[in-house]
């Protein structure tokens, strides 16, 4: 059973129930866009956490990355980054840990948080195959299905499965001119692996018995876009566009199977080709709901790729992408801390927030029109409450040291609001 397959047959189930009221549609409506694969809910039948929509006429969402590296393996630092991350608003959270013991460290995290929970099986399967000082290049096939049904079994919510990366495309992309070549880790584990053992991908090849496993567990497949642009120059390439082609048949395969499916998008790219782009993906892959890393829109800002993040995502959402990829100060730099996660996440929700007021999305709407007002009437208690974040802007006033409420100290007496207050 999953959520689309009781969407077919028009039943309500309660993870249905608790989405529609929190995204105040109706059910009818949801079942609808559920059973059409425009909307999926990540919600393993044998995990606990709570159901939360993704896609067509829904908020924005937000996904947090967290997770141990070799050389940074602190599973209380990382416990820690999920909880504030979904303090501050992420809807998600992906253990993407290839540090020790990553069984223990992923039940922690999903212990820890109760929002959809993501992984990379081929990172886990990559940590297995150097743990027994063999190379990547070397990877059992058994050893990445033996992972996925684990971690299926496990409670995880939704997979990022690299499935769209052929042999055939491999071999374009070794005789390309890509200035950044492959970019994505899970797609370097299996564009490497190709290469060498000149066999085509196993998650491609066995794509039946990944449904087979997701539907069992109702697993949301969120199909990975392992040939992603990593600088602007590879923006919109071949590569990509190839990719995304053969990821729109995968989707439509999960999609018959009623497994719930989404796909991941790009990456870097130029303002003026992001629009083009989501509507592309949404045309060749039915409607699934698209998942996008930024898209970062210049190549030249390290420490603020947050920023260069969320110009990106909000456009994105504006032309249709549903879930974004939170990108923090430390992208292409180092593991994030905390202050980098709490960053990260506030970038990303005000991006969605952008994209779901341009959408039109009322209760959006309602949020800003309350912020309005607040504002007209000096209520700084009721502006500290709406803001993203409630403890940056109530230090900012209280550094003003200001007698009168009515005023801040950019303006002063001189202050637009205050003196035209009952007048307009």
């Amino acid at each position: 059973m999953t959520q689309k397959s009781e969407a077919i047959k028009g039943n309500i189930t309660t993870e249905m129930e608790s989405v529609a009221k929190k995204e105040n549609i109706s059910v009818d409506k949801l079942v609808k866009l559920v059973a059409e694969g425009k909307v999926v809910i990540p919600k393993n039948i044998n995990g606990k956490t709570e159901a939360c929509g993704i896609g067509k006429g829904l908020k924005t969402k937000i996904n947090a990355n967290i997770g141990s590296s070799s050389k940074i393996d602190d599973i209380e630092l990382e416990i820690n980054k999920a909880k504030l991350a979904v303090e501050y608003g992420a809807d998600a959270i992906m253990d993407l840990s290839t540090g020790s013991d990553l069984k223990t460290f992923r039940r922690k995290i999903m212990d820890a948080v109760d929002v959809p929970i993501g992984t990379v099986p081929i990172y886990e399967a990559g940590v297995a195959t150097l743990s027994k000082s063999k190379e990547i290049i070397e990877m059992d096939e058994e050893e990445i299905f033996k992972t996925i049904e684990e971690q299926a079994k496990e409670g995880v919510d939704f997979m990022t499965l690299h499935c769209g990366i052929t042999h055939d495309l491999v071999d374009k992309i070794e005789k390309s001119k890509r200035m950044m070549g492959v970019v994505s880790r899970g797609g370097t584990f299996l564009a490497s692996w190709i290469l060498h053992n000149q066999r085509e991908n196993p998650l491609y090849e066995n794509y039946d018995y990944i449904l087979e496993l997701a539907y069992e567990h109702d697993i949301t497949l969120s199909l990975g876009d392992g040939l992603r642009p990593g600088c602007l120059a590879d923006a919109s390439d071949i590569a990509q566009i190839q990719e995304l082609v053969t990821l729109g048949t995968l989707v439509k395969r999960a999609q018959d199977a009623n497994v719930q499916v989404m796909v991941e998008g790009p990456g870097h790219m130029p303002l003026n080709q992001i629009k083009a782009n989501m509507e592309i993906q949404k045309t060749i892959c039915n409607g699934a709901p698209f998942y996008v890393l930024g898209p970062l829109v210049t190549d030249l800002a390290p420490g603020y790729d947050h920023i260069t993040g969320a110009i990106g995502g909000a456009i994105a959402a504006a032309s249709g992408a549903d879930f974004l990829c939170y990108v923090t100060p430390a992208e292409h730099l180092s593991l994030p801390n905390l202050e980098d996660v709490k960053e990260g996440v506030i970038a990303s929700k005000i991006a969605a927030e952008a994209a779901d007021v341009a959408n039109g999305l009322e209760s959006s709407w309602a949020r800003e029109k309350e912020m309005a007002i607040a504002r007209k009437e000096f209520d700084w208690e009721k502006q500290f409450k709406l803001a993203f974040d409630q403890s940056k802007p109530r230090k900012y006033r209280d550094k003003c040291e200001l007698d009168d409420d009515e005023m801040c100290a950019m303006c002063g007496e001189y202050c637009a609001v205050k003196i035209a207050k009952g007048d307009f």
